[in-house]
């Protein structure tokens, strides 16, 4: 059942991949129409762009491994570059039905073919390729987020705490272990009380990562009172055990569906991801875990790597919930659609006396970009009141 669930995944992507590409060769061919030579290294160049990606999954898998190394390069940027054309190629496709019908451009203007439209083309494809480098060198280029946040007191011992917040970190062939290493250097100026990873530190199979860098890197995190993780859908997509080993290994305690008191200063709990209910079939409820902590003395803080069910927090009586999952979107515009699925895609929120963050992540999934939001780590400076 779940090999035919991903074959038929798998199946609808490909169509939409093809679809897509189709367009955008399409729409430049015409526009490419007399220019001969020209025209053909067109297609050949577009064509090789848009296989570099999926062949560079296949040979992950074969004797020619070494090759998909610059391939999966090539291809993700590939990637963000051909969402980039098919918005603008549709917006002036869009535009171009309009101007027909209200009259409004030459007819030149209104078509593909000829000189205007190859000027036309030519802007989208310098615009894409603009708004590619933009977004590359934004996802590079992490931001420190600060949030001041009241918590009611209870009997905590602390006035003040400092949680460091990083998600969707997704180390792997887009984002090795060195680029952790920088990451974790930034984590640690901040000077944290506590480290908190909130799911998808890893992207895929951990094992062909350089596990001594890896856990070199890990144990490199700076905290008071702890470095804390729970698993993202990620996690287990990149083989849950493996991941689990290598947190550890790195000084990390990975919470799933448990509890640990922070220093007597607040209750942290650490819920298994929904992908697991997926893979083991069920996860805890959120009441079950709160229920099942010693007592009811300090705030409750938990992580949950996707924020769905905010309304779940909230009745149990969570004074911050802590997620991640959405990238906001990671490349316009697809911002629109996670502030549609999500109730918070990125930022501060409440409910009652609930406060909830959504990081938008510190990494990136699939082409190393971002274009409409930032990547982040996030400080949260906690008073007890």
């Amino acid at each position: 059942m779940k090999q035919t669930a991903f074959l038929l995944f798998f199946t609808i992507v490909l169509i939409i991949y093809s679809l897509v590409n189709f367009y955008i060769v399409r729409r430049g061919w015409l526009a490419f129409s007399g220019l001969g030579r020209l025209r053909t290294v067109f297609l050949v160049g577009m064509l090789l762009l848009a296989i570099a990606y999926p062949l560079s999954r296949f040979l992950e898998h074969s004797a020619l491994r070494s090759l998909s190394v610059p391939l999966v390069h090539v291809g993700a940027y590939y990637l963000a570059a051909m969402v980039f054309l098919f918005f603008l190629l549709l917006s002036a496709d869009v535009l171009r039905g309009l101007a027909r019908l209200l009259h409004l451009l030459p007819q030149g203007w209104r078509e593909w073919g000829g000189p205007a439209g190859l000027r036309v083309y030519a802007v989208i494809l310098v615009a894409a390729l603009v708004m590619t480098l933009a977004g590359a060198w934004n996802a590079r280029h992490l931001q420190v987020r600060r949030l001041n946040l009241a918590l009611a007191k209870k009997q905590s011992r602390h006035e003040r705490v400092r949680v460091v917040m990083a998600s969707d970190i997704h180390i792997g062939a887009l984002l090795p272990p060195q680029r952790f290493h920088e990451i974790a250097q930034l984590i640690n100026r901040q000077d944290p009380d506590v480290v908190l990873i909130v799911g998808d530190l890893f992207d895929e199979d951990v094992t062909r990562l350089d596990r001594e860098e890896l856990i070199g890197s890990l144990q490199a995190l700076r905290s008071r009172y702890g470095a804390y993780a729970v698993l993202g859908n990620h996690d287990y997509f990149a083989d849950v055990r493996a991941s689990i080993a290598l947190m550890e290994k790195g000084g990390l305690r990975v919470l799933r569906d448990e509890g640990v008191r922070v220093n007597d200063a607040f209750y942290l709990l650490g819920r298994d991801d929904r992908q697991g209910v997926h893979m083991k079939g069920s996860r805890a409820a959120l009441t079950q875990l709160k229920a099942a902590l010693p007592d009811d003395a300090l705030p409750v803080i938990l992580m949950d790597h996707q924020p769905f069910g905010l309304e779940e927090a909230e009745a149990a009586g969570i004074a911050l919930q802590l997620s991640g999952h959405t990238h906001h979107g990671q490349i316009w515009p697809f911002q629109w659609i996670t502030r549609r699925i999500y109730e918070i895609s990125w930022g501060y929120g409440r409910r009652g006396e609930t406060h909830f963050y959504v990081s938008s992540g510190a990494g990136t999934w699939g082409p190393p970009v971002r274009l409409g939001n930032r990547p982040e780590i996030v400080v949260l400076d906690l008073t007890f009141r």
